[in-house]
Protein backbone atom coordinates (compact mmCIF):
# COMPACT_ATOMS: atom_id res chain seq x y z
CA UNK A 1 0.00 0.00 0.00
CA UNK A 2 1.59 3.59 -0.81
CA UNK A 3 2.52 5.37 2.00
CA UNK A 4 0.31 8.60 3.18
CA UNK A 5 1.53 11.90 2.37
CA UNK A 6 2.05 13.27 6.27
CA UNK A 7 2.63 16.83 6.99
CA UNK A 8 4.17 17.77 10.76
CA UNK A 9 2.22 20.90 12.25
CA UNK A 10 4.57 22.10 14.98
CA UNK A 11 3.22 24.76 17.67
CA UNK A 12 5.82 27.26 19.18
CA UNK A 13 3.73 30.12 20.00
CA UNK A 14 2.91 29.74 23.14
CA UNK A 15 4.12 32.63 25.92
CA UNK A 16 5.45 30.35 28.61
CA UNK A 17 3.88 32.26 31.45
CA UNK A 18 4.47 29.98 34.27
CA UNK A 19 8.14 29.84 32.97
CA UNK A 20 9.09 32.97 35.03
CA UNK A 21 11.31 33.90 32.11
CA UNK A 22 11.67 36.27 29.59
CA UNK A 23 12.42 33.58 26.59
CA UNK A 24 9.61 31.93 25.67
CA UNK A 25 9.70 28.13 27.05
CA UNK A 26 10.58 26.71 23.09
CA UNK A 27 13.59 29.12 22.86
CA UNK A 28 14.79 28.19 25.69
CA UNK A 29 18.06 26.14 25.65
CA UNK A 30 18.55 22.25 26.74
CA UNK A 31 21.46 20.21 25.95
CA UNK A 32 23.19 23.85 24.07
CA UNK A 33 19.82 23.79 21.83
CA UNK A 34 16.40 25.45 21.82
CA UNK A 35 14.05 23.10 23.11
CA UNK A 36 11.95 23.35 19.29
CA UNK A 37 15.16 21.75 17.79
CA UNK A 38 14.59 18.95 19.12
CA UNK A 39 10.93 17.79 17.37
CA UNK A 40 11.76 19.76 14.43
CA UNK A 41 15.14 17.59 14.32
CA UNK A 42 12.66 14.26 14.68
CA UNK A 43 10.11 15.20 11.74
CA UNK A 44 13.28 16.33 9.77
CA UNK A 45 14.90 13.03 10.08
CA UNK A 46 11.72 11.01 10.18
CA UNK A 47 10.81 9.47 6.48
CA UNK A 48 7.43 9.43 7.18
CA UNK A 49 7.18 13.17 7.27
CA UNK A 50 7.49 14.98 4.20
CA UNK A 51 6.43 18.68 5.02
CA UNK A 52 6.66 20.58 8.12
CA UNK A 53 4.80 23.85 9.28
CA UNK A 54 6.18 25.99 12.07
CA UNK A 55 3.73 28.24 13.90
CA UNK A 56 4.98 30.41 16.08
CA UNK A 57 4.23 34.10 17.30
CA UNK A 58 4.46 36.81 14.47
CA UNK A 59 6.99 38.82 16.25
CA UNK A 60 9.39 35.39 16.50
CA UNK A 61 9.12 34.45 12.57
CA UNK A 62 11.79 36.13 11.46
CA UNK A 63 14.03 34.66 14.56
CA UNK A 64 12.79 31.49 13.66
CA UNK A 65 13.37 31.10 9.81
CA UNK A 66 17.00 32.29 10.21
CA UNK A 67 17.86 30.88 14.10
CA UNK A 68 16.07 27.79 13.70
CA UNK A 69 15.03 26.66 10.12
CA UNK A 70 18.12 28.20 8.37
CA UNK A 71 20.74 27.08 11.05
CA UNK A 72 20.02 24.00 11.90
CA UNK A 73 19.11 23.04 8.13
CA UNK A 74 15.37 21.86 8.70
CA UNK A 75 14.83 21.64 4.91
CA UNK A 76 11.56 20.38 5.38
CA UNK A 77 9.78 23.39 6.67
CA UNK A 78 7.80 24.87 4.07
CA UNK A 79 6.45 27.71 6.05
CA UNK A 80 6.85 29.47 9.31
CA UNK A 81 3.90 31.03 9.51
CA UNK A 82 2.00 33.41 12.72
CA UNK A 83 -0.02 31.89 15.38
CA UNK A 84 -3.48 33.36 17.08
CA UNK A 85 -4.60 34.56 20.15
CA UNK A 86 -5.23 30.39 21.29
CA UNK A 87 -3.54 27.42 20.86
CA UNK A 88 -6.83 26.20 18.38
CA UNK A 89 -6.11 29.43 15.96
CA UNK A 90 -2.74 28.38 15.60
CA UNK A 91 -3.60 25.40 15.01
CA UNK A 92 -5.81 26.39 12.25
CA UNK A 93 -3.10 28.91 10.89
CA UNK A 94 -1.39 25.41 10.32
CA UNK A 95 -3.33 23.41 8.80
CA UNK A 96 -4.25 26.73 6.46
CA UNK A 97 -0.82 26.29 5.22
CA UNK A 98 -1.37 22.59 4.53
CA UNK A 99 -0.54 21.38 0.65
CA UNK A 100 -1.72 17.99 -0.60
CA UNK A 101 -1.32 16.44 2.09
CA UNK A 102 -3.23 13.35 4.08
CA UNK A 103 -2.63 13.34 7.86
CA UNK A 104 -1.19 15.82 10.05
CA UNK A 105 0.51 15.51 13.03
CA UNK A 106 0.00 18.37 15.38
CA UNK A 107 3.31 18.41 18.17
CA UNK A 108 3.74 20.70 20.62
CA UNK A 109 6.83 22.80 20.25
CA UNK A 110 7.91 22.29 23.74
CA UNK A 111 7.54 18.73 23.88
CA UNK A 112 11.34 17.60 22.90
CA UNK A 113 11.37 14.04 23.18
CA UNK A 114 9.34 12.50 20.70
CA UNK A 115 10.63 9.85 18.21
CA UNK A 116 10.49 8.10 15.48
CA UNK A 117 8.98 4.97 16.96
CA UNK A 118 6.09 7.41 17.93
CA UNK A 119 5.81 8.67 14.82
CA UNK A 120 5.69 5.16 13.70
CA UNK A 121 3.08 4.42 15.97
CA UNK A 122 1.26 7.32 15.35
CA UNK A 123 0.94 6.55 11.56
CA UNK A 124 -0.20 2.93 11.69
CA UNK A 125 -2.93 4.03 14.11
CA UNK A 126 -4.30 6.92 12.35
CA UNK A 127 -4.63 4.89 8.96
CA UNK A 128 -6.94 2.49 11.05
CA UNK A 129 -8.91 5.28 13.08
CA UNK A 130 -8.59 8.51 11.21
CA UNK A 131 -7.87 10.15 14.60
CA UNK A 132 -5.50 9.51 16.92
CA UNK A 133 -3.38 11.13 20.32
CA UNK A 134 -0.39 9.89 21.78
CA UNK A 135 -0.82 9.81 25.64
CA UNK A 136 0.78 7.27 28.95
CA UNK A 137 -1.88 6.15 31.19
CA UNK A 138 -1.99 8.19 34.74
CA UNK A 139 0.86 6.58 37.27
CA UNK A 140 -1.43 9.18 39.59
CA UNK A 141 -4.88 8.94 41.15
CA UNK A 142 -7.13 11.68 40.03
CA UNK A 143 -10.08 13.20 41.81
CA UNK A 144 -12.83 15.44 40.33
CA UNK A 145 -13.33 18.34 42.34
CA UNK A 146 -16.73 20.52 43.04
CA UNK A 147 -16.98 24.07 42.26
CA UNK A 148 -16.40 24.36 45.89
CA UNK A 149 -12.99 22.76 45.83
CA UNK A 150 -14.33 18.71 47.65
CA UNK A 151 -13.84 15.59 45.77
CA UNK A 152 -16.61 14.70 43.83
CA UNK A 153 -15.29 11.56 41.70
CA UNK A 154 -12.54 9.13 41.79
CA UNK A 155 -12.20 7.71 38.35
CA UNK A 156 -10.87 4.14 37.99
CA UNK A 157 -6.28 5.21 37.14
CA UNK A 158 -6.70 2.19 34.62
CA UNK A 159 -8.99 3.98 32.76
CA UNK A 160 -7.31 7.71 32.87
CA UNK A 161 -4.46 8.59 30.53
CA UNK A 162 -2.43 11.70 30.48
CA UNK A 163 -2.59 13.16 27.17
CA UNK A 164 0.63 13.99 24.88
CA UNK A 165 1.13 15.26 21.60
CA UNK A 166 1.70 14.66 18.44
CA UNK A 167 -2.05 13.96 18.04
CA UNK A 168 -2.52 12.57 14.27
CA UNK A 169 -5.96 12.69 12.15
CA UNK A 170 -6.84 12.90 8.43
CA UNK A 171 -6.06 16.16 7.19
CA UNK A 172 -9.53 16.10 5.77
CA UNK A 173 -11.26 15.21 9.20
CA UNK A 174 -9.37 17.65 11.45
CA UNK A 175 -9.64 20.57 9.03
CA UNK A 176 -13.67 20.29 8.51
CA UNK A 177 -13.87 19.37 12.38
CA UNK A 178 -11.92 23.24 12.92
CA UNK A 179 -14.03 24.92 10.78
CA UNK A 180 -16.78 23.67 12.13
CA UNK A 181 -16.16 24.40 15.90
CA UNK A 182 -14.92 28.07 14.62
CA UNK A 183 -18.36 28.92 14.45
CA UNK A 184 -19.17 28.13 18.29
CA UNK A 185 -17.91 28.88 21.70
CA UNK A 186 -14.26 27.32 21.96
CA UNK A 187 -14.05 28.38 25.29
CA UNK A 188 -13.17 24.77 26.81
CA UNK A 189 -11.12 23.69 24.08
CA UNK A 190 -7.73 22.36 25.45
CA UNK A 191 -6.36 20.29 22.41
CA UNK A 192 -7.55 18.71 18.69
CA UNK A 193 -8.98 15.65 19.89
CA UNK A 194 -11.90 17.43 21.71
CA UNK A 195 -12.59 19.44 18.33
CA UNK A 196 -12.66 15.63 16.61
CA UNK A 197 -14.78 14.32 19.55
CA UNK A 198 -17.40 17.17 19.32
CA UNK A 199 -17.74 17.59 15.57
CA UNK A 200 -17.25 14.92 14.08
CA UNK A 201 -18.36 11.67 16.30
CA UNK A 202 -15.42 10.27 14.95
CA UNK A 203 -13.64 8.00 18.12
CA UNK A 204 -10.25 8.95 18.77
CA UNK A 205 -7.58 6.13 19.31
CA UNK A 206 -5.06 6.50 22.25
CA UNK A 207 -1.53 5.59 21.10
CA UNK A 208 1.37 5.14 23.83
CA UNK A 209 3.48 7.47 23.53
CA UNK A 210 5.99 7.93 26.28
CA UNK A 211 6.46 9.06 30.14
CA UNK A 212 9.78 10.87 28.63
CA UNK A 213 7.95 13.13 26.48
CA UNK A 214 7.15 15.87 28.84
CA UNK A 215 6.18 19.50 27.76
CA UNK A 216 8.65 21.89 29.37
CA UNK A 217 6.29 24.16 31.10
CA UNK A 218 8.19 25.07 34.30
CA UNK A 219 11.46 25.59 35.35
CA UNK A 220 11.84 22.13 36.99
CA UNK A 221 10.75 20.75 33.40
CA UNK A 222 14.06 22.36 32.23
CA UNK A 223 16.06 20.14 34.80
CA UNK A 224 14.07 17.05 33.99
CA UNK A 225 14.70 17.65 30.59
CA UNK A 226 18.65 17.76 31.05
CA UNK A 227 18.73 14.69 32.47
CA UNK A 228 16.82 12.65 29.80
CA UNK A 229 18.98 14.17 27.28
CA UNK A 230 22.31 13.26 29.00
CA UNK A 231 20.29 9.36 29.18
CA UNK A 232 19.08 9.51 25.54
CA UNK A 233 22.88 10.88 24.24
CA UNK A 234 24.15 7.85 26.22
CA UNK A 235 22.14 5.10 24.45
Amino acid sequence: MEQGRCTAIVLAAGQGKRMHSKIQKQFLEIGGKPVLYYSLHCFQESPLIRDIILVTGEEMISYCEQEIVKKYGFSKVRKVTAGGKERYDSVYAGLLCCQDTDYVYIHDGARPFITEEMVQRGYEAVKRNNACVMGMPSKDTVKLADSSGYVKETPDRKIVWNIQTPQIFSYDLIKKAHEGIRKKDMTAITDDAMVVEQESGVQVRLVEGSYQNIKITTPEDLDVAEVFLKKIEKM
